[in-house]
């Protein structure tokens, strides 16, 4: 290749690729290994699948091995605002320039297989950036990388990998149109990523035929089964949500399962040093404390559900005022009908995506509902400038809620970095930082990445 890759230039790139959107099959990818070098036989990988929690979980499966020796990667989807998030050695991000020079790598490849396939077949967005990711971390020395598959598992980008542990973190009805009407299909499209002779390690509270077809997949390819319970109470997590708990214990026995294969002992003292130092961006984010303003990209019933559980502890009895951005293949009212209750004020907004639910709609749906205290606000910063100025105004303080969508979240937290603002804390960092999202100012243009934030 003649001259580096800018970032800006590696970002024009996969934004081209948004034409192709989504396309099943493992053929391209693995074209794409082959002429890369198969990077991904380099190192050994967990494989993370389920409809919920793989971002935190893979993370934090990372941060235990990191802590017991191990140079450790992640391979990240989606992303909040910079693609580079999305690939992670030793817990940081890759450097920008870094990950530019992978997609060129991978964007170089790529050419190549397109020029074998059919002409109307194309290397698409994901696949250009899952092998970018294990092009990247091969080249940095990875000994074991936590994958976090997209959408599905069987005919996912990420599949093209053998794990030593497959990781199911639970299974909701979601992406039915490309997985199947049942849990039971949903659950045997995610656990075909699960090899001959390796670990299988289940989420707790798994639904009946989910964990019947689990024990039958893992027996049939003669694979160890595990299940989790929940983290102790007196654990400290840095990521917060009562939903992170259940995450961390899937972890930690997660990345037993996999020390137990590399024969190294699991240290409790690095357990709970991995449990204080891993945070989730964009799950209970806390932006800014005036008003208290909280980010989670919870996208689907059973994710709206978890955070309500969990705002009490966060909220401390404030009024409460909602901002929220859904895409149209999502359950809408479900959200809804979860969310409202708990609020006097909404804001309802449009993700910056084409699949994005017209705020009119989910107005609409609020009225059905009961709920005539909205207003419609089609850009994310201003809905969020708007319920903070409301929340600012009420005696005793209130809070503000934006949720409903990865790309809302990302959208706010780009328009943040976007106006100089000091820089976004999950809640469990420092308490001196901290970052108000309330000032006017033009929203950046957002990667839509249809292909890329299929899990969203």
């Amino acid at each position: 290749m003649s001259q580096p890759w800018s970032p800006e230039h590696a970002e024009r790139h996969l934004r081209s690729l948004e034409l192709f959107g989504m396309r099943f099959g493992l053929d391209r990818m693995r074209r794409m290994m082959t002429v890369l070098g198969s990077p991904e036989r380099s190192f050994e990988t967990i494989h993370v699948v389920g409809t919920n929690g793989k971002s935190s979980t893979t993370r934090m499966i990372a941060a235990i091995l990191e802590r017991h020796g191990l140079r450790t990667g992640c391979y990240l989807s989606p992303h909040l605002v910079s693609y580079s998030e999305r690939v992670q050695i030793a817990e940081h991000d890759v450097e920008t320039h870094a990950f530019a020079a992978a997609i060129a790598q991978a964007a170089w490849a790529a050419e190549r297989v397109n020029r074998t396939l059919s002409e109307d077949d194309h290397v698409t967005q994901f696949e250009l950036l899952t092998a970018a990711a294990f092009w990247e971390l091969a080249r940095r020395g990875a000994q074991v990388v936590v994958v976090e598959a997209g959408l599905g598992g069987r005919y996912d980008a990420t599949n093209v990998i053998d794990s030593t542990v497959a990781v199911l973190t639970n299974v909701g009805l979601e992406h039915t149109r490309w997985l199947g009407p049942t849990l039971t299909d949903i659950a045997t499209e995610k656990l075909a990523v699960l090899d001959t002779h390796s670990s299988l390690v289940l989420g707790a509270g798994l639904a009946a035929e989910v964990l019947d077809l689990a024990r039958s997949i893992a027996a049939e390819r003669d694979a160890e089964l595990s299940i989790a319970e929940d983290a102790p109470a007196e654990l400290e997590l840095g990521a917060r949500g009562a939903f992170q708990r259940a995450n961390f214990a899937l972890a930690r026995l997660a990345a037993q399962s996999y020390l137990r294969h590399v024969q190294i002992p699991l240290s409790e003292d690095a357990v709970r040093v991995a449990a204080r130092a891993t945070s989730v961006p964009g799950r209970m984010q806390v932006v800014a404390r005036d008003p208290l303003t909280v980010l989670d990209g919870a996208h689907n019933p059973a994710a709206v559900a978890a955070v309500v559980e969990s705002l009490p502890e966060l909220v401390e009895g404030r009024r409460l005022a909602l901002v929220l951005g859904v895409l149209e293949d999502k359950d809408a009212a479900a959200m809804l009908a979860a969310l409202l209750p708990l609020c006097e004020r909404a804001w309802f907004t449009a993700p910056p995506s084409q699949r994005a639910l017209p705020p009119g709609t989910l107005l609409s749906l609020a009225r059905q509902l009961g709920f005539e205290r909205a207003i419609c606000e089609l850009q994310p910063a201003g809905a969020l400038a708007a319920a903070q100025s409301w929340a600012r105004a009420q005696e005793g303080g209130a809070a503000v809620l934006a949720t409903g969508s990865v790309y809302l979240v990302g959208d706010l937290l780009a328009h943040a970095r976007e106006l100089g603002l000091l820089a976004v804390r999950p809640l469990g960092a420092p308490s001196g930082a901290h970052s108000d999202l309330g000032s006017p100012g033009e929203r950046p243009e957002q990667a839509e990445d249809v292909a890329g934030r299929r899990g969203v």
